[in-house]
């Protein structure tokens, strides 16, 4: 036990970091870092027993309160011993002006002498590094007068903060001490009774009690205990012995009440425990029993419990006859019998099969409505307006058959999120199946009941997960459907789809019609091709096209970029993209109907700046009232957390994690140096159209994909040859025909567009024609590139370029008239995205422009054509010079 020493005027100082050592205290620590193995090596190790260390609490700066006895230090590099004078009170704090101000330690006023009661020597390999392991006991407490350096580690000056033996002996004479006295003997005998009868042992701990001084007594006990930080350094700071006393108490007695309640926790939790292992034990012998005779009541009790729950599923009478018959044939059954489990389930399903149950949909409130489409989604009036229309017919007619819509369009234009904005906006559940790549019927009818393993089909499945009659169910994907030997799910869903059919729709696995009239089916595809008429037929289809520059711009800043900076844990503060670079990004680095790789392009600029922003340093934040002071130091001795590694006998250590904050000057804006850097260069230029034109037999048409319309170079070129035509680009047969088409009107035409002297002239006299479709991995096929086709071969014989700025669409019949095409939206849209001017498409198609946004039409000129000689006029700079010679 520590006796009274005399301390000196100066104590070298090992800091503490969030940890305090007690008077009376044993702790044992490892020292690693040279300043600590230097200290220990100067103070303890050379003077061996005669050895003393102050041992001073340090804080985190933001840990840091305005009323707690601290010293602010920071200490220069130099290797002289330096000190500045402090007085250290509550609100006093003073620094020194170091090279670092940003390192700051929060040195406690008051700390503890302590000395070596075993020291060994270690050296770590294969470094070579020395390490000392020392155990320091508590001595007595200390104030901080001065605090400077020697070298790499503190020295402070100090002044005792015990008292003298008169002083003690006047304070033993008090009454109010006499009582503290009492109080806390008794709370600590209590306690050490119930350590007694919990591990067996406490003899020891009654021999410090009655041997040991009372103001020692109440330090050791406090320093056993598991408390936070805060409450050591009031224990350490209680100079006065009533007040320590009183302190000392009050932990005890928290501590002995925490003990309590945990014994009183255990003695629940093995009561319950013990109820638990008899009920078992009783349970499996009463199965064991009923086994032998036979009787199984615990079954009885499911199958009451399963009709009780067939009864309120509101089955319709015809179907709850079929169900009372499985149910009594169930019950005949042992549950060792082959069939009593799949007839249980599927009693199960009819049972949880929403046969009534629909979700109450709210007053229909057609504005509120038009509000959450308008907030969910940008553009697409059309949906919209379907969707209020059929809002109207619900409210003046509330039984109304819900519409069978079909959203075809490019991937990425939002029909799955739409269809889901869809149900938020009706009030109703929302349910996705997704029929992509399904190829066997039982996907959408179920397995019959006689195969093994057999379950229900996914419409089925889906409304017994969803709960309710009346979801908004999606048939994501559905023209993507097969067909093989297992059957043909497109002809499965003739009857899902069909109004007058759903009513009593037949499940495979159910067995008993369901009603499906009150679900709003609502279909998604890419083409409308793969779609059988029959089933296309059945829905109403709304084509979504794809959008506008404009559209996407407006999107990326109402929807995308808030969305991409939120899945990155950014912010506006973080990361600011401007209108004009997201212009940029959509003319430069996207091409696309829908905004799947702009949004993609977006999140490659939310990482980078996610990378920059985790990369700044992590600032402390500091309380308002201390001071800064720099400490080189600091990084030596405190920083990376573990330089002095500790372990306190009998407390164990409690970990204390720097919560830090992510700070930026001033949020990135993104420009264009940014874009290359993180995107790469452009990948599309407007300039492509000019250069690839400016040779003769080279012209710009449109065509139509999955992913929604695109410029298609057409190129010609002709060789020495026996007058054979040659197609490359991976193309269909339509395409082909169309190509044979083409030459067959030109060679027919030559002499009047004079490209020939005669009629009797062959245009293929001793050369031959090849016609390439860029993109050769891309599948090409339709008859809507004839008048391309044609314009490229004039432009090939004739050695005049085709417009730059113009480009092309429709079918060509072998007598020249331009027939309409479909697609003409997306197409137009696509022509626009590549910055073309002009665009010729039939006159037949005059009534497609009404569905092209007039943002696009305001930036074109749309030339409508009737035949072949009108498409070569408007194709060639300063019209066609043959046209007067032609004899049409």
């Amino acid at each position: 036990m520590a006796e009274s020493v005399e301390l000196p005027s100066r104590l070298a100082i090992l800091p503490f970091r969030n940890k305090v050592l007690l008077p009376g205290a044993i702790i044992r620590i490892r020292c690693t870092s040279p300043s600590s193995v230097k200290l220990v090596e100067q103070e303890l190790w050379q003077k061996e027993e005669k050895g003393l260390i102050g041992i001073l609490p340090v804080r985190d700066a933001e840990d840091t309160p305005s009323v707690s006895p601290v010293i602010s230090q920071g200490v220069g590099a130099d290797s002289t011993e330096r000190s500045s004078k402090t007085q250290a009170g509550p609100t006093d704090s003073p620094k020194l002006n170091g090279k670092n101000p940003q390192e700051v330690i929060h040195w406690h006023a008051r700390g503890v002498a302590a000395r070596a009661l075993h020291l060994s020597r270690g050296v770590e390999k294969p470094s070579g590094r020395v390490t000392y392991t020392v155990v320091l006991e508590g001595l007595c407490r200390f104030s901080v007068q001065e605090l400077g350096t020697r070298g790499t580690y503190y020295i402070a000056r100090i002044t005792p903060l015990e008292m003298t033996k008169a002083e003690m002996e006047h304070v033993e004479q008090d009454p109010d001490f006499i009582t503290l006295s009492r109080r806390f003997k008794a709370t600590a005998m209590e306690l050490i009774s119930i350590l007694e009868q919990k591990q067996k042992a406490g003899g020891r701990t009654k021999v410090l009690l009655e041997t040991v001084p009372i103001h020692k007594l109440a330090d050791i006990f406090v320093a056993s205990f598991e408390i936070s930080f805060e409450e050591q350094l009031c224990m350490l700071d209680s100079v006065d012995l009533k007040v320590r006393l009183s302190k000392a108490t009050e932990l005890v007695d928290r501590h002995l009440q925490s003990i309590r309640v945990a014994e009183k926790i255990t003695q629940k939790v093995e009561g319950q425990l013990s109820k638990s292992q008899k009920e078992f034990l009783l349970r499996q012998q009463m199965r064991a029993i009923k086994e032998e005779l036979g009787d199984n009541d615990d079954d009885e009790d499911d199958l009451a419990a399963l009709e009780s729950k067939m009864q309120s599923a509101g089955m319709p009478s015809n179907i709850w006859k079929h169900a009372q018959r499985e149910l009594r044939r169930l019950k005949k059954m042992q549950p060792q019998q082959p069939g009593y489990n799949s007839s249980r389930v599927y009693l199960e399903l009819l049972a949880d099969l929403p046969w009534q149950k629909a979700t109450e949909e709210h007053e229909f409130d057609l504005k509120a409505a038009k509000e959450r489409l308008d907030t969910d989604h940008y553009g697409l009036v059309k949906v919209k307006q379907r969707i209020i229309e059929y809002l109207a017919v619900r409210k003046l007619k509330p039984d109304a058959r819900g519409p069978i819509l079909c959203f075809v369009g490019p991937p990425g234009v939002g029909k799955t999120s739409l269809v889901s904005s869809i149900a938020a906006a009706l009030g109703r559940k929302f349910i996705r199946i997704s029929l992509g790549g399904v190829k066997d019927e039982a996907d959408i009818r179920g397995h019959r009941r006689t195969y093994i393993g057999s379950m229900p089909g996914r419409l089925i499945d889906g409304l017994k997960r969803v709960a309710v009659c009346n979801p908004v169910m999606l048939l994501d994907e559905i023209d993507k459907t097969g067909s093989d030997v297992r059957g043909d799910p497109a002809s499965a869903l003739l009857e899902v789809l069909d109004p007058e059919q759903n009513k009593t729709f037949n499940d495979h696995y159910l067995n008993v019609p369901f009603d499906l009239s009150k679900v709003m089916f609502v279909a998604t595809a890419n083409r409308l091709q793969p779609i059988p008429p029959p089933l296309l037929d059945r829905m109403e289809v709304i084509e979504l096209p794809g959008y506008t520059p404009e559209e996407k711009l407006r999107i990326a800043m109402q929807h995308l970029i808030p969305r991409v900076l939120d899945q990155h844990g950014l912010s506006s503060e973080f990361l600011q993209i401007p209108e004009a670079m997201v212009t940029l990004i959509i003319q430069r680095y996207t091409r696309e109907a829908g905004v799947r790789s702009l949004e993609r392009n977006l999140a490659a600029l939310a990482r980078a700046a996610a990378v920059k922003v985790a990369e700044q340093e992590q600032v402390v934040p500091l309380n308002q009232d201390m001071h800064r002071l720099a400490s080189p130091l600091v990084e030596n001795r405190l920083a990376g957390g573990g330089e002095v590694e500790m372990e306190v006998i009998p407390m164990s250590e409690n970990n204390h994690e720097i919560a830090g904050a992510f700070h930026i000057a001033s949020p990135l804006v993104v420009d264009e140096p940014m874009l290359e850097k993180v995107l790469g260069p452009p990948r599309f230029d407007d300039t492509e159209a000019a250069e690839r034109v400016a040779t003769p037999g080279v012209s710009v048409g449109l065509v139509w994909t999955n992913f929604g319309g695109e410029v298609q170079f057409v190129e010609a070129t002709a060789m020495v040859g026996k007058g054979e035509l040659h197609l490359t680009g991976q193309l269909g047969d339509v395409i082909k025909e169309s190509a044979q088409i083409a030459l067959t009107w030109v060679r027919a035409r030559a002499a009047d567009l004079k490209l020939a002297i005669t009629e009797e002239i062959n245009l293929l006299q001793g050369r031959d024609i090849h016609i390439h479709f860029p993109a050769g991995a891309v599948p090409k096929d339709g008859p809507s590139a004839g008048i391309t086709l044609v314009t490229a071969l004039v432009s090939l014989f004739s050695q005049k370029s085709v417009r730059a700025d113009t480009a092309m669409t429709g079918e060509m019949t072998l007598r020249g008239l331009v027939l309409p095409v479909g697609g003409i939206k997306d197409k137009i849209l696509a022509a626009h995205r590549h910055g073309v001017k002009r665009v010729i498409l039939p006159e037949r198609n005059l009534k497609d422009l009404v569905e092209v946004p007039s943002a696009v039409l305001a930036n074109l000129e749309v030339i409508l054509v009737k035949r072949m000689e009108e498409v070569l006029e408007q194709a060639f700079d300063g019209g066609c010079p043959w046209r007067q010679h032609s004899r049409l």
